[in-house]
């Protein structure tokens, strides 16, 4: 007599939802600007999402939603199943400017997080000395900002933002700044980290093929104002991937072929024609 198995199978969780989410700005006597119309997103637990639109659609402001920065007019924001309620403390926030000190040394700025959440200093400089070695930084721990260079600072960061071990990280054109090489270079980085223990990842970028490289669905947003998401597409590359490797594969430029189609129309609203 065979025996179904007793233990289910691990189910995905919810980890980032919003639910009609509406965001507006204004001052007081004067007409808001309604930047994000209704919109409704999730993320699971283990499932990397990026967003793509055009410049001044909302992408930062939706992550900003995200993470707690700032309350919408109307809508939820869950997190884990729970209403977000002021800062998101589940999240890590990489944004892309540096967010370094420069009169710290880099092993002082990883290790600034734990520190400032009580750990002993010992002990925080001990796990950052781990962490900059995870991003290939264990030679340059005594280094100031100013004598690395802009791919090892955004290293730096991401050791910042993985020390404390955050269940969300939510990334904001994270490699913005950086060369074409360089962001391949910090993509693999990013993708390997990632493997370790599949965060939920929320990826804002202007890059199209980026996105696609990295993720696991890739969302569009319309031009603003109110903007939406409307469009969500299923990556369905095979992982590990290489962040450049991959962009040779025929499946690549299948779904690249896709998506640019929607996001055009969207990108041409804001520019004009001659920017298309």
């Amino acid at each position: 007599m065979e025996f179904a198995d007793a233990t289910p199978a691990a189910e995905e969780r919810t980890a980032i939802r919003l639910d009609g989410v509406r965001i507006a700005f204004g001052q007081k006597g004067q007409p808001a600007y309604e930047a994000v119309d209704a919109t409704s997103v999730s993320v699971d637990e283990s499932e990397f999402v990026s967003i793509v639109g055009p410049t001044g659609c909302g992408k930062s402001t939706l992550l900003n939603a995200v993470a707690g920065l700032l309350k919408p007019a109307a809508g939820r924001v869950e997190i884990f199943g729970r209403p977000l309620a002021g800062l998101c403390r589940e999240a890590g926030y990489l944004f892309q400017q540096d967010a370094v000190m420069p009169w710290k040394t880099a092993l002082d700025n990883v290790a600034l997080g734990l520190e400032i959440a009580g750990r002993p200093r010992a002990e925080a400089l001990d796990e950052a000395r781990l962490w900059l070695a995870r991003v290939g930084l264990a030679r340059f721990a005594e280094r100031y900002p100013h004598q690395l260079s802009g791919g090892q600072r955004k290293r730096v960061g991401l050791a910042q933002v993985l020390i404390r071990h955050p269940k969300i990280l939510l990334m904001d054109e994270p490699f913005g700044p950086l060369d074409a090489q360089t962001r391949q270079i910090m993509g693999n980085l990013l993708l390997d980290l990632w493997a370790a223990d599949r965060k939920a990842v929320l990826f804002v970028t202007h890059d199209l093929e980026e996105a696609i490289a990295l993720s696991d669905r890739v969302l569009i947003m319309s031009a603003g104002p109110k903007a939406r998401i409307i469009g969500d597409h299923t990556i369905d590359l095979a992982r590990p991937r290489d962040a450049a490797e991959i962009r040779l594969d025929p499946r690549f430029h299948e779904l690249h072929r896709a998506i640019w189609s929607e996001l055009r129309a969207e990108v041409v609203k804001t520019y004009g024609e001659d920017a298309a």
